[in-house]
């Protein structure tokens, strides 16, 4: 997959087939699009060709009002497009300027004179441009003043899905991963480094390792328990991770939000290591315990309950 930032860096396209959006997730339905996208462009022995923009459109337009996360980084919207076989991709920097664009402006600058579109598929519904004053009506009288054709997916064939951003982000938020995963196609994931902690899980029989998350604008999942699975050097490990507000012992000052995560099978020191978390399931929410025994009782239930999960056997 060929990746493109700045206008002026593009190839010359062999008859582009072209989709516009912001695609946070690569969910279900994002897929029928792309795979719509593929099947066109290989029809007319053309190229795929995504516009998708960075930052997010509304954290431009409403920069302080958006209370926008976002279910993917930039690079990891980039890695599940290259999995899923895109030929190209431009990752326009979304701004003021670009976002006074009309409608008009957009396809006859960018689609046309830029991308030479030969198709543009969208989804049903789909708006763009100043004003979101671009609809399908307009696309098709556009399409036949410069020559392209339009495909807009119907209603039904993305409904029958039933997913959206929206919806995922909520189920994230909620603790309800696995509803979250189905929708995305793949687990949830974060990425993070792995810091010195307090030690208090060794102290437990329960080393953890604490992660210092890669990017803030990244949505974060209900604090609690989860069933998860670390990619660590291209190795897949199984585990268990907490978030919430550390210590979690009553009569304890609460701190600031912690992310651990106790690997199984596991002892190596990875201090530094760039690391990503998979989740699974969702075990409990946070709780408060009145003492470090009544903690530990409920980690080897957690752990007993993840192991099964994974169908692992214990060592302990």
């Amino acid at each position: 997959m060929k990746i493109f930032r700045d206008l002026n860096d593009l190839a010359e396209f062999n008859n582009s087939v072209v989709t516009i959006g912001t695609f946070d997730g690569v969910h279900l339905g994002h897929q029928k699009i792309l795979t719509k996208l593929k099947k066109e462009a290989k029809s007319i022995k053309g190229e795929s060709l995504l516009f998708t923009f960075y930052p997010h459109p509304r954290m431009v337009i409403f920069p302080d009002s958006h209370n926008l996360k976002l279910i993917q980084t930039i690079d990891e919207k980039i890695e599940s497009l290259q999995k899923f076989g895109l030929d190209n991709l431009i990752i326009y920097p979304f701004n003021k300027e670009f976002s006074r664009l009309t409608a008009f402006e957009f396809v006859r600058d960018i689609l046309v004179h830029k991308l030479k579109v030969k198709k543009l598929v969208i989804g049903y519904d789909h708006q763009f441009g100043r004003n979101r004053e671009g609809n399908i009506e307009f696309l098709k009288e556009a399409a036949d003043m410069f020559d392209f054709d339009v495909i807009e997916i119907p209603a039904e064939e993305i409904n029958e899905v039933n997913v959206s951003s929206t919806k995922i982000r909520n189920s994230i938020t909620e603790g309800n991963i696995e509803k979250a995963n189905d929708f995305l196609g793949k687990p949830f994931q974060i990425g993070g480094e792995v810091i010195q902690g307090k030690m208090l899980g060794r102290a437990l029989g329960y080393p953890t390792i604490n992660l210092k998350l890669t990017n803030e604008l990244k949505i974060m999942p209900l604090d609690g328990v989860y069933a998860v699975e670390i990619k660590i050097k291209d190795e897949k490990h199984f585990g268990m991770m907490n978030i919430g507000m550390n210590p979690t012992v009553r009569n304890k000052s609460a701190e600031q939000k912690k992310y651990e995560v106790h690997l199984f099978d596991f002892d190596e020191d990875i201090y530094g290591e760039k690391v990503v978390i998979l989740f699974r399931q969702f075990i409990r929410k946070e709780k408060t315990f009145d003492n470090l025994d009544e903690l530990k009782k409920q980690i080897q239930i957690d752990e007993k309950n993840i192991r099964n999960y994974f169908n692992t056997n214990s060592n302990r």
